[in-house]
């Protein structure tokens, strides 16, 4: 330590001391006067000069050596129990807030400190686990990102090199430019679902609650995919009540019904069936939508809301992972519930239920 910082140290302790001593002195003085009046006072003792500034002088001699004794005995406190607490919790916080977030505070005997140390300790500990989860989200979304953003950019490069082919028939011209087209729909795609996630999950995105018919929602967003149910003959079946009014953000729920359209039409195979059914009670809305297509196992049923999984590789190049993840997402904001029932080989069943 520097000379001028011993210095500083030393004026800042005598500053303390002074205080404690006129904090002190003042009530101890009062009680001796007290004390020394009640005696002469019952005992008829008379004080003369020369025996009160005896007493004076001792009673002072005897405030300041006390005074030291306690402030000492108060500093050697503090430093076995606060200070040594406080810099405990400090290293730990600076090791966290350097990344380490497997840093984990060890609780303190309540005999040592103050029994709600433990309770901020306890909280730290809670943050860094907190944290740690956070920065694992961080990592594997990036790493899933650039995996991701990296599969339609190698397949882009590798059509727009055969492309400079001269001798390349028109066919297959047309061939590799809907390949590209598809690969940056993809890519755009998946663009355009991590900036939602990002503004959902970063509370950007508030729900605008309006009355409006749900019924019809539905029927709608249903007939978004009427192209697909022709083209693979998929059988639909609908149980809607008629002119369900919810209020609720039509917008958000909207993208709801469409991923999980999306998935259940793009899960069924050729001949298959796909059903929406719309019930509901004085508070609520049930509706679930269900299709016959491969379903999933309970492993794969407990992480399909993760970001960038994908259950069923084979449907991998449909979709970026990242649908379900915004479904749950919107769900949580509009204070629903989301649940799957599923068997594999048989098909799924999403069922949502919203507040009227």
């Amino acid at each position: 330590m520097k000379y001028s910082e011993r210095y500083k140290s030393a004026l800042k302790l005598l500053g303390r001391y002074l205080l404690f001593l006129a904090v002190v002195a003042f009530p101890i003085t009062c009680t001796i006067m007290l004390f020394v009046q009640t005696m002469a006072r019952t005992q008829d003792i008379i004080l003369d000069a020369e025996g009160i500034g005896a007493a004076a002088k001792l009673g002072l001699l005897n405030v300041v050596v006390i005074s030291i004794l306690f402030f000492v005995v108060d500093i050697i406190r503090k430093k076995l129990t606060t200070d040594k607490t406080i810099k405990h919790i400090v290293d730990a916080s600076k090791r966290i807030s350097e990344g380490d977030f497997t840093t984990k505070v060890e609780p303190l005997p309540p005999f040592l400190s103050d029994p709600r140390f433990n309770e901020i300790i306890d909280c730290i500990n809670k943050l860094a686990v907190e944290l740690s989860g956070v920065e694992t989200l961080r990592t594997d979304f990036i790493a899933n990102v650039s995996h991701e953003i990296k599969t339609p950019l190698a397949v882009i490069r590798n059509y727009a090199s055969l492309l400079e082919d001269e001798s390349l028939s028109y066919e297959k011209r047309l061939e590799y430019a809907g390949a590209i087209k598809d690969s940056t729909r993809r890519l755009s795609d998946m663009i355009t679902n991590i900036l939602k996630l990002n503004r959902l999950e970063n509370q950007q995105i508030y729900p605008k609650r309006e009355s409006y018919d749900l019924s019809e929602q539905l029927c709608e967003c249903l007939l978004v995919y009427e192209n697909v149910w022709e083209r693979k003959n998929i059988e639909i079946e609908t149980d809607i009540d008629d002119s369900v009014t919810v209020s609720q953000d039509s917008e958000l729920l909207s993208l709801v019904w469409n991923n999980l359209l999306s998935n259940a039409f793009k899960f069924t195979e050729e001949g298959g069936a796909v059903s929406v059914s719309l019930k509901t009670t004085d508070t609520h809305a049930s509706i679930v939508i269900r299709d016959t297509g491969a379903g999933m196992s309970r492993e794969v049923g407990e992480r399909i809301f993760d970001k960038f999984y994908q259950g069923d590789s084979s449907h991998a190049t449909e979709g970026n992972g990242l649908g379900l993840a915004l479904v749950k997402r919107v769900i949580d904001i509009v204070d629903g519930e989301i649940s799957v029932d599923s068997i594999q080989g048989k098909g799924t069943a999403f069922t949502v239920r919203i507040a009227r």
